[in-house]
């Protein structure tokens, strides 16, 4: 038996997971425990997290992999700093920030706070993008599927084309900074005022409220051919020695600058963070988005002309555009895909530890992902334990009543929120860590932004529906099980659904089935017996912070916010109740 802790650090994302035997246990993003949005330091809260929720300690450890290699792509860096001598001092400067990844040793002794004497592992680095592919593939039920991964970028690649069969990746086809999709999205997202890291998903939901009238911009921006795509570098800023990134002593995560004068030249000022949307901003987030999908449908294309494969698998942080997702089916030969949940940078944990278990080690045990809960969970005993310190008023119910009494609150229009079970894996709220509404009220989407969320009007709220149910709501049948496809609405269920259809009649929705999450599958049918609508309205836990982790975070969210009711493991909790117990 072999046991891999995979590990992504000092980069945005970071996680830890571990891999028995082929069999991922365990996943979980720093964030998470630190409550550091985005966090980039070393994810020390994660790895001990991952060790406890099995009993494991550092002296089981094998294997620990890491989602980066230095060494690779490095004919691609040297040529590159030939051409541009004046980067030169860029790459020494980003080896230098990472140095303490070469001795992974050390470094975990040090952050983990554990002697050297018992660290007895052995250490894989596997190069950023395989580690994506690897993340996708090896969750898939395929033995062979072509691969794909997009991102800003990562190893100096920033897409890459594969084959896989069995327990192997062949790489067809890599592309290289400074070409990449992902870096111009972050570009036109600081342009029109979303600065933060991590706020692509904004811009895709305003991009339907705008018309393509930057078409010729974004072309010039972006181009295609034969071979795959480049930018234009008159309009991008070069990365520079922080990848664009700035990451402070305490790991959080700033950007510089993404776009040149150029892009002001032609456009005019930027919109400043924080200030009124105007018609231009919305049509520059429509243009780009369009441009983005048809790049990016173009590269799938691309990738269907080296196989005969139908099935693809996708991963890197442009695969969390689930718009484009969405179009796949229609776009490009493909007829089934696999996404890794983490498709981000988060995912480089877990994936370089399926690389290791399946690629190198070749334990020849593979592992199909049916759910995405591999984070932690908690005993009634710790939820009642923290509901009476902190004073709350609830009522411990049986499985039964607790659906019962949880979908009387939903059909009246009041708003739940739903811990139960192990966490989620990625960046979406799978009905575990969930706000949980009625989505054909009227004015619900106005209610949770006013009472909870308190995020910008045009961004839309998720649908969670039955899958069995899923293609005469919507106009694909393909499921989509972590949230990762946005889907038409079908005219006859807009306005039940009005508060999860977007302004384009769409919906991001995560399909709900039996086997992945029994009791929320329940909820959602009662839901359906009582309303006669499928379907959820499905939010992340948590008010401008990390999705809730902990009995205690879901308690504070709820005291704090105007949420009415909550529902965490057996108890009951609602703001005007007496406490029954």
């Amino acid at each position: 038996m072999s046991v891999v802790l995979g590990i992504n650090a000092y980069h945005p994302g970071a996680s830890a997971a571990i891999v028995v035997d082929g069999i991922p246990l365990a996943a979980i993003a720093e964030e998470r425990l630190n409550r550091c949005k985005n966090f980039a330091g070393f994810p020390s809260l994660a790895v001990q997290t991952c060790l406890d929720m099995h009993n494991l300690t550092w002296k089981d450890i094998d294997v620990v992999s890491i989602g980066r290699d230095r060494r690779a792509n490095r004919l691609k860096k040297l040529a590159y700093s030939i051409r541009h001598p004046g980067h030169i001092m860029n790459f020494y400067n980003i080896l230098n920030r990472r140095y303490s990844l070469n001795n992974i040793h050390q470094l975990i002794a040090t952050e983990c706070d554990e002697d050297l004497i018992n660290l007895r592992f052995s250490v894989k680095y596997v190069e950023h993008h395989l580690a994506h592919t690897a993340s996708a593939y090896f969750i898939s039920p395929w033995e062979t599927a072509a691969g794909i991964t997009i991102d800003g970028s990562g190893d100096f690649t920033t897409c890459m084309m594969s084959r896989c069969v069995g327990p192997d990746i062949f790489v067809s086809k890599r592309f290289f900074v400074p070409h990449s999709l992902g870096a111009l999205y972050t570009a036109i997202c600081q342009f029109i005022g979303f600065e933060s890291f991590g706020d692509e998903g904004k811009v895709m939901g305003l991009a339907p409220l705008g018309a393509d009238n930057y078409s010729d911009l974004m072309q010039r921006i972006v181009q295609t051919d034969l071979d795959g795509f480049t930018t234009n570098s008159d309009y991008l800023v070069p990365l520079g020695s922080t990848q664009g990134m700035v990451i402070d002593s305490l790991g959080s995560v700033g950007l510089e600058r993404h776009y040149s004068n150029r892009l002001i030249d032609e456009l005019g000022p930027p919109r400043q963070q924080h200030t009124e949307l105007t018609q231009r901003d919305k049509d520059i987030a429509c243009s780009l988005q369009k441009r983005f999908e048809e790049v990016y449908f173009h590269l799938f294309n691309s990738l269907a002309e080296r196989t005969t494969d139908k099935r693809v698998v996708v991963a890197g942080g442009c695969a969390l555009n689930s718009v484009a997702n969405g179009g796949i089916f229609d776009a490009t030969p493909f007829t089934h895909t696999c996404i890794q949940p983490a498709a981000g940078d988060d995912g480089l944990a877990l994936g370089s530890a399926l690389y290791v278990t399946n690629s190198i080690l070749r334990e020849g045990r593979r592992w199909i992902m049916d759910n995405a809960y591999l984070g932690p969970q908690y005993s009634n005993y710790d939820i009642e334990s923290e509901l009476k310190r902190q004073g709350l008023c609830y009522q411990q119910l049986k499985r039964d009543e607790l659906l019962v009494a949880t979908v009387k609150e939903l059909v009246s229009g009041n708003v739940v929120g739903w811990f139960q079970g192990r966490m989620e894996w990625g960046p979406r709220a799978l009905g575990n860590r969930s706000i949980l509404a009625h989505p054909g009220l009227p004015h619900m989407k106005n209610i949770l932004n006013a009472r909870i969320k308190y995020r910008e009007p045009f961004r839309p709220f998720a649908p969670s529906v039955l899958v069995e149910w899923q293609s005469r709501i919507f106009d694909y049948h393909h499921p989509s099980p972590f949230m990762l496809h946005v889907y038409g609405i079908r005219p006859e269920w807009r306005e039940r659904l009005q508060a999860v259809n977007h302004v384009d009649n769409t919906g991001r929705l995560q399909t709900v089935s039996h086997n992945e999450n029994p009791l929320y599958y329940d909820l959602i049918h009662r839901f359906f017996e009582e309303t006669g609508i499928p379907v959820l309205l499905n939010t992340s836990f948590n008010e401008n912070e990390p999705i809730v982790c902990k009995p205690t975070e879901a308690i504070d969210c709820f005291q704090r916010t105007r949420m009415d009711t909550l529902v965490i493991g057996s108890f009951f909790c609602r703001k005007n109740l007496s406490n029954e117990n």
